[in-house]
């Protein structure tokens, strides 16, 4: 079986609020379309075959945090479409006042593998990179990856 992609993501978010303040700027930044945004129960987004939503975490979690390195979600990665792209999202990013990880910049990841790395107000840290042509599918491109995951 060949899968065509990630049909959706689903986050549990401590403040639903304050999340879909965030998710809704930056989703509409993306040009992704709004499906269901229910009352601090469901914000889901739709665009550039991704789908993206958030719902509150359970009562008794919310004053858990995010943490990268337990088991499960790592960060999300979206891809755009030029460089440009990525350094224009980190001015919209710095001008919302969103934490910045790392600041747009080249990595080992593919040839001319360019990225911005971002949170959101859970901490959980969001991608978003640009790869030109093929980047690893590319049989005749081979990177040894040194830096550590």
């Amino acid at each position: 079986m060949q899968i065509k992609g990630i049909a959706h993501i689903q986050l549990s978010v401590t403040d639903f609020s304050k999340s879909r303040e965030f998710y809704r700027a930056l989703l509409g930044y993306f040009e992704m379309t709004v499906q269901y945004d229910m009352d601090d129960a469901v914000f889901y987004c739709i665009g550039g075959k991704t789908g993206l939503m958030i719902t509150p975490c359970s009562e008794e979690l919310r004053g858990d945090q995010f943490n990268q390195r337990k088991p499960g979600l790592h960060h999300l990665c979206f891809r755009a479409t030029s460089r440009e792209d990525i350094d224009a999202l980190h001015e919209f990013l710095v001008a919302r006042g969103v934490k910045i990880v790392h600041p747009p910049e080249d990595a080992p990841w593919a040839k001319g593998y360019y990225s911005v790395l971002f949170e959101d107000p859970d901490g959980v840290r969001l991608e978003v990179n640009f790869v030109p042509g093929k980047g690893n599918l590319d049989p005749s491109v081979q990177l040894p990856l040194k830096r550590e995951l």
